[in-house]
């Protein structure tokens, strides 16, 4: 698992018990002792019985199933596979990553084999690599023209509404960050 994953998780984790006042295995053990057995059932359960955003209730489901991207049964690294030949643009993902988590502690961070969904209640904004000199940030945002360096997603991703092709470093600034913040916020 990449390092900034690990440590999103951890700073996630560690959120959790601060908010909750129970440690991971605590909660891992509420939700296998409820008698539920569907993610989206669990993911209810703590949602409504225990007061959990939904990606906080997401990564405990996750940790109690093993089906978390740590888990041993997933021994695929989607992170580290998207950058297979663009390694230059792991820093580009790691300092986005970096800003993105002083949004919330509500942020679910879900690798996928080509990109990086980011949700809070839903999806609001995806990572990914497109090619060696690209990184593309999709964003869902509702009522908000696309302007300056955002576009429309059109059918580059269906999942997205807006899209920002980030070709230059000096691409991740302020602007772009509130960019994603609207996202962030529409998704809350």
């Amino acid at each position: 698992m990449s390092e900034s994953l690990d440590k999103a998780y951890a700073t996630q984790i560690a959120n959790i018990e601060k908010s909750t006042g129970k440690k991971i295995n605590e909660w891992i053990a509420i939700v296998n002792k409820s008698g539920l057995a569907k993610h989206g059932e669990l993911v209810n359960f703590l949602k409504e019985k225990h007061g959990f955003t939904h990606g906080n209730a997401n990564m405990v489901v996750h940790y109690a199933k093993q089906s978390h991207a740590g888990a041993a049964e997933n021994d695929t690294d989607w992170i580290a596979e998207q950058y297979k030949g663009k390694e230059n643009l792991k820093p580009w993902y790691d300092k986005i990553m970096n800003e993105i988590n002083k949004f919330g502690n509500d942020i679910e961070i879900s690798p996928k084999k080509a990109y990086v969904s980011l949700r809070r209640k839903k999806q609001f904004a995806i990572l990914q690599p497109s090619t060696k000199d690209r990184f593309d940030v999709g964003l869902n945002i509702k009522g908000v023209p696309p302007s300056g360096n955002v576009i429309a997603a059109g059918s580059w991703n269906a999942m997205c509404t807006h899209r920002i092709k980030v070709e230059d470093e000096k691409m991740i600034n302020k602007e772009l960050f509130e960019w994603i913040k609207k996202s962030y916020d529409q998704a809350g």
